[in-house]
Order: structure tokens, then C-alpha cells, then sequence
């Protein structure tokens, strides 16, 4: 391994040498970074490479070099027929080089699936030396099977061990192997992959896949909520072969918008990647000003077809499920990152829409096609934002005039119609959890919120808008995403709020966006400005999914359906199933099955939607509370949201997380609940506590189990909370006076017997 950093491009020796030591960080970036290349110097790596890729000296894969002679770590193998000596030796699918093709021996172990001859297999490969053959393998999955995942206690014993499972109301067990515990402890929580044999006794057999550690630490919070909430984490072994099988879309049929300079714009840890931007003027001399917006999504219906396994598996999710530490998706990785993914370079199946703005940001027109693009570049949201603020890095730099820029001259107009549209404009911080190596939180801290998001969250709203508007022309039946107004009770609560925090939100008028964001303009910058941002939130209804318009209150927009994440949601595959149907694209359009069952599923995504929402919401809870858990007894400052009958709940300032501090802690007087008003009134010293007041409490208790945290109130709008007098006191003191003297009274009464 290169230990120095050196100050100019390695010698081709040098880089063979580095990709012969290190076959899994063979990237360019790898290099680079072992060689400390930076700058300009990158060009002249790059040329090199390309060189010893011309001369044969190495193999280009994707974005990775390798020597030719050499197997990948991770290759597809077909399994051979046993030798004489009963030895299982596989051949490589792909092997490209020269040399002769080296030997692979398939080592099986005691609760692998077996195999047989013709099996094709996903294995890792560790190379050897002093063998009859090159290579070892070690089964990683059958191509076109799925192992059965659980997750479970481990139990030692003498020969090996079980796993129990936790899920609530089960006795299901399962036997382990010597060899396949991978020195998991006793007590220890396990993930697992079930053998298809079963043991002499008759159970089921499993090896376990990965320690989890204690049941209770915070990297096992994911997948118990996984489990919790009954949120499918396994692919059928159908919906895989089906995904394995898959192709590259052709472009027979499609519009060739390859020239075109699509680019991505995504979170920096982003799995998949499902739409593309591009922007230019509007060259139409009748158009002043104007704009004209490509927003390409990836065309995932032309792979999961109607009434297919893989169709039903994305049914049944309903949508993707993120966690601090893994994602649970729609769709098989071989096609949400792979297939269907919009990668830098590569030709992908598209449906897109080119819409047409006027300089004020209204749009005129939009038309939608099926198509071929290929993404110029994979961008960050910083990096977009960099570049647009005048220092982008050497990858961006070309591209900051010609391509970026254009993009936020479209975003500036369409600000423009957001304005005169009044949405509803709540500004709520989205908290981030970082995670360390053994899956503890390391810190947290909320998002910063760039233009570049809101860029790309306008542009996929236009498309949305776009896609209802297209299949309401055609007279199609699509699933409308449905917002509707709040309830009069949710609204009057907001008001109490509101008028608690020094604001008012008037009676008798006609709700609209435009009174609510009036009442957050007010309170921007004050003490109840996320107060008022949370409040107004939880006063609204839920979203969610029919095949009846009912129009979207909070975005003030009559229509409008989701289009332009098809890889992570359900409703948008129907909607584009939608699209293909009413421009008659092809035969995996919407179906007659499909048409008849609309409503039926607009239910199940909207619960498969909440579901997900609170599987999430635990594990952040829980996240936190694993967190906090080393900080019990320190003071935290938070503001007071909300009130009840038995105590006050605190968001906490550092970290957005909810706690409760018990009414029994509240001093040493009776608190009298007024629920109207949201507020707690001491009976003795007339101390009154209210919503939005900021607060200064302890740490208490943190439980990661539950996600619960329980505080201590100290301090009040800056002031100690006073302990206040004991309401007992006198009354303790009388009546135990009252109680000697009966007790007196009856000893003198008593009758003194002794002992003759």
C-alpha cells in the first residue's frame, strides 16, 4: 500500500502494482488519492490509464481497472460437475484473459443452499498460491434465488447454536452450525440466511450473516422496526430471477436525446438516482424570456411489467423505506442501482417531459416523450451549489456556464409563479444522523437547505403537475396525489397556539395558504418560529393517494400526481404506466387489471406510506434516544410543544429530539390542566406554563428501546422554577397529631392484664 504522497503521476509499474495489491479500490479516484494526484495532474493519471487499458496491461469495468488475468473479488461462476475425488469446481462467466482460464474450487458450507451442476452462483474469490487451482469461492447467492433473511437472539451451544426469533408471539428457532455462527456470542442479535435443508431433528437451519451485537444497541434499532412494522425486506426468489434477467432497454422506439447534457442532482449518499435535469433559454422570439425545462425519470415501467413477480414484490412495499443505517427498497438492486439508476455516461431508458416557461415562470406548454438520454455528469447537491456560487470543483467547472447556470435562471422564474401561487411555506430543519463504523451515532445535525433543493424540488413539481395535466387531455385513469384542507378543530388549535405565542390568525375567513404562510412571515426570526412551523404542521391533514382529484391544498395546486420517482414509489410506476397506455408507447402500459383495481391501490400505498413514515419516525426516536443515553444528567435548553394532563413535552434545541417531563416532577404544588388553552397553572404560587415557552431541563433518562426520554424542568423562560410550597405540609402535620391521640385515648382505655 502507497503510504507517501507523492508529487506526480506513478509510473505505469507503480499503478500495476496498486491495482495487483488492492482489486477492490481500483477506481480512478482510488488511484488518485493512493498517489496523491490532484488538480491538473488527474488528466495526465487519466491518460496513462488508458494507455495501459489500450496495451492490455489492464481491464476497464465500469469505473474500476483491474489486471485482465486476474477474477474480480465478487464474480458470477457457473458450477461444474464434481471430480473424482468429489471435489466442486466452478468455471468464471466472464473471464476475458489471455492466459489460461484458472481453476476455481467451490467451497460449500454446512448451511449453504446446495448446489448442483449447471447452477449459476454470485461468489467472493480469494486467490491462492501452492494450489492445483487459483482460486477458492465462497458461495455469496444463487443467480436467481433470494435467501430467506430473519433476525434473532443467538443462543450458544456445545454445537454451535440456535436463533429465536423476536418477533412478538413467535417460537420459531433455528439451528446453527459450528462453522456457520461466524463467532456470534450468546445473547447476541444476529442476522441470518435459512439453509433450503433442514437438520436431522427436522428444523430449519440457518448461518448467520452478520453480529448485531446487543439487542438493544442502537445498529440493531433499523431492523427491529423493519420487523415492528411488518415491512417486507425480502424479494421473492421470482421477482430476483426476473430482475437478474434484465437487459438494457433498447432504443428501438424511443426518442434519441443522448446529445442533450442531462445532469443529476442528488443527496451525496444517494443508492439510485431517477431523474435528470436539463434547462436552456427558449430560442422562440415570442417567448421572451422564457425557458424551456427537460426533466427525464427513469423509465422503470419498461422493466417491471403488470401483473409480473416483480410487479407484485413493488406492490406489496408500496414505496422505499429509508433508515439512518440501511434502505429497504421497492426494487431489487440490479435494478433501482443499476438498471434503472440514471448513472454518469450511460444509456438509459427515460420517460421525459420539456415544458415550456414563460419569464414569469408559468408554463406554457409540455410535451412527453419516451426516450434515450445519457447523464453528462452525477452531481451533488453542494457541488451544483458551488458551482452556481462561482467556485465548482475541476469536475464541474466546464459545466458551470453552459449547463448550470441555465438551470437556475429556470428555477428563478418559476420562483417567480411560487410567489403569485403562495404553497404553503413551512420551514422545518431535516435532522441527519451519522453513523459511525459500528453503527452508533456520532453526531447530529440538521441539513443545511440549499438552493440546489429547492431548484430540483420546483422542477419536479412542475413535472408532476405536468404528468396529471397529460392524463387528465387523454381522459386516462391515473392515481392524483390528494392533499386536503384541515379540519375547523385542527385550524382553531393552531389559532390558540398563535395567539398563546402573541400572533393572531383571523376568524371567518376563507382558509388558503395565503393566511397561513401570512402567519409564519409574522413569526420568522422570533422565539416561535419553529414553534409555529411544527404546529401548523401537525394541524393539517396527511396526503395521500386516489384515483378521484380532490386537488393538493398544500402545494395550492389543482393537480397533481406523483411522476418522477418511479424506483422508490408505486404511485409513480402507475402513472407512468398511465403515460404509456394514453400515448400508446407499448404493451407495458396500464392495464385493464390495473385500471379496475385504482382505488383498491391508492389504499395500500397510502398505508404502506405510513407504515414506512412510522417505522422511520421509531427508529430516529430510538436513534436519538441511543444518543442521548451517554448524556443522562446534563442540561439541555428546548422549548415547551406541547402540553397535557400529565406533564409537558420538550423539543430539544441541539438535537430536534421530543422528551416529557412527568407533571409529578413539577415542584411540590397541584397543577391545574386547562385544556383549551394548552397551559398548566400552579395552584399555589399562580406559576404559568404554556406552549412555546423556552425551557432549560436535565437529562433524566434516555431508553433506546423505546426512543423514550424523560426530563427535569429547571429553568423557564430563563427563570429557576421555584419549588413552591409543600401542599401537605399542614395537613400532614394535623392529622398526625389527631392520630396520637386516639392512639393515647385508647391507651388509657386499654385493659392491663398480667401474668399470675
Amino acid at each position: 500500500m502507497v503510504t507517501e504522497v507523492m508529487s506526480q503521476v506513478p509510473s505505469k509499474e507503480a499503478i500495476l502494482k496498486w491495482i495487483a495489491e488492492n482489486p477492490e479500490k481500483s477506481a480512478k479516484r482510488d488511484i488518485a488519492k493512493a498517489f496523491g494526484v490532484k488538480g491538473a495532474e488527474r488528466i495526465e493519471l487519466k491518460r496513462v490509464l488508458k494507455e495501459l487499458e489500450a496495451d492490455g496491461s489492464v481491464d476497464r469495468r465500469r469505473k474500476s481497472y483491474r489486471d485482465p488475468e486476474k477474477l474480480p473479488p465478487v464474480s458470477v461462476l457457473t458450477i461444474l460437475k464434481p471430480d473424482s475425488n468429489g471435489d466442486q469446481f466452478a468455471r468464471a462467466v466472464e473471464w476475458q484473459g489471455n492466459a489460461q482460464e484458472p481453476r476455481i474450487l467451490f467451497l460449500p458450507r454446512s448451511a449453504d443452499a446446495p448446489v448442483a451442476e449447471g447452477d449459476r452462483i454470485l461468489a467472493k474469490l480469494h486467490q491462492v498460491a501452492g494450489e492445483a487451482y487459483q482460486y477458492e469461492a465462497r458461495l455469496i447467492r444463487k443467480i436467481g434465488t433470494n435467501p430467506v433473511n430473519v433476525l434473532g437472539v443467538f443462543r450458544k451451544t456445545t454445537e454451535g447454536g440456535w436463533i429465536v426469533s423476536i418477533e412478538k408471539g413467535s417460537n420459531k428457532e433455528w439451528k446453527v452450525a459450528a462453522d456457520a455462527t461466524q463467532g456470534a456470542r450468546d445473547g447476541e442479535l444476529v442476522a441470518a440466511e435459512l439453509a433450503s435443508s433442514r437438520s436431522s431433528l427436522g428444523h430449519s437451519r440457518a448461518r448467520v450473516t452478520e453480529r448485531l451485537g446487543d439487542p438493544g444497541a442502537p445498529r440493531a434499532v433499523s431492523l427491529i422496526a423493519i420487523h415492528q412494522h411488518q415491512i417486507p425486506d425480502h424479494f421473492s426468489d421470482a421477482a430476483i430471477a426476473e430482475a437478474d434477467a434484465m437487459t438494457p432497454a433498447p432504443l428501438s422506439g424511443r426518442e434519441d436525446l443522448r446529445t442533450l447534457p442531462f445532469i443529476t442532482i442528488d443527496p451525496a449518499d444517494a443508492r439510485d438516482r431517477d431523474d435528470a435535469c436539463y434547462a436552456e433559454a427558449d430560442p422562440d422570439i415570442q417567448n421572451p424570456g422564457g425557458h424551456i425545462i427537460w426533466v427525464a425519470i427513469a423509465d422503470v415501467a419498461h422493466y417491471v411489467t403488470p401483473n409480473s413477480a416483480l410487479d407484485r414484490d413493488a406492490r406489496d412495499r408500496g414505496n422505499s423505506t429509508y433508515f439512518p443505517d440501511r434502505v429497504v427498497p421497492m426494487l431489487p438492486d440490479r435494478l433501482s442501482n443499476d438498471l434503472c439508476s440514471l448513472h454518469e455516461n450511460v444509456d438509459r431508458a427515460v420517460i421525459t417531459v420539456k415544458m415550456v416557461l414563460d419569464s414569469g415562470g408559468r408554463k406554457l406548454s409540455h410535451r412527453f416523450v419516451r426516450a434515450m438520454i445519457r447523464s453528462v455528469a452525477a452531481c451533488t447537491y453542494e457541488e451544483v451549489q458551488r458551482a452556481h456560487n462561482g467556485t465548482p470543483d475541476d469536475r464541474l467547472a466546464p459545466l458551470a456556464t453552459p449547463i448550470i447556470e441555465p438551470l437556475y435562471l429556470a428555477y428563478t422564474a418559476l420562483t417567480k409563479a411560487r410567489d403569485l401561487r403562495q404553497p404553503l411555506d413551512l420551514d422545518l430543519p431535516e435532522r441527519r444522523i451519522e453513523l459511525g463504523p459500528d453503527g452508533r451515532v456520532i453526531s447530529v445535525a440538521f441539513k443545511e437547505r440549499l438552493d440546489a433543493h429547492r431548484l430540483i424540488e420546483e422542477f419536479m413539481i412542475l413535472a408532476n403537475v405536468a404528468a396529471a395535466e397529460e392524463l387528465i387531455r387523454l381522459r386516462r385513469p391515473l392515481l392524483y396525489r390528494v392533499h386536503e384542507e384541515p379540519s375547523p378543530e385542527k385550524i382553531e388549535a393552531l389559532r390558540e397556539v398563535a395567539e398563546a405565542s402573541g400572533f393572531s390568525l383571523a376568524k371567518g375567513q376563507v382558509l388558503s395558504t395565503n393566511n397561513l404562510n401570512r402567519l409564519l412571515k409574522e413569526a420568522e426570526g422570533s422565539d416561535f418560529d419553529e414553534l409555529l412551523n411544527v404546529t401548523m404542521l401537525r394541524s393539517m391533514t396527511q396526503a395521500y393517494y386516489h384515483p378521484v382529484n380532490f386537488g393538493h391544498f398544500g402545494l395550492a395546486l389543482r393537480n397533481y400526481a406523483h411522476f418522477t420517482s418511479p424506483i422508490r414509489r408505486y404511485s409513480d410506476l402507475i402513472v407512468h404506466r398511465a403515460l404509456i397506455a394514453g400515448h400508446k408507447w407499448g404493451r407495458d402500459g396500464l392495464s385493464v387489471q390495473d385500471e379496475e383495481g385504482l382505488e383498491e391501490t391508492a389504499q395500500h400505498i397510502s398505508d404502506t406510506e405510513r407504515r414506512s413514515m412510522a417505522a422511520e419516525r421509531d427508529t430516529t426516536d430510538r436513534y436519538l434516544a441511543a444518543y442521548l443515553s451517554e448524556r443522562v444528567g446534563t442540561e439541555l435548553t428546548g422549548r415547551i410543544s406541547g402540553v397535557a394532563k400529565f406533564g409537558l413535552f420538550v423539543k430539544l434545541e441541539e438535537t430536534g429530539a421530543d422528551g416529557l417531563v412527568p407533571i409529578r416532577t413539577l415542584g411540590r404544588e397541584f397543577f391545574h390542566f386547562d385544556p383549551r388553552d394548552q397551559t398548566l397553572m400552579g395552584s399555589d404560587s399562580g406559576l404559568l406554563i404554556s406552549v412555546g415557552q423556552k425551557v432549560t431541563v436535565r437529562l433524566t433518562d434516555a431508553v433506546p428501546v423505546t426512543g423514550g426520554l424523560t426530563l427535569e424542568l429547571l429553568e423557564l423562560d430563563g427563570k429557576l422554577m421555584p419549588p413552591g410550597p409543600s401542599r401537605n405540609r399542614n395537613r400532614y402535620t394535623a392529622r398526625k397529631a389527631s392520630v396520637m391521640k386516639l392512639k393515647l385515648d385508647k391507651a388509657k382505655r386499654k385493659v392491663q392484664r398480667k401474668r399470675r
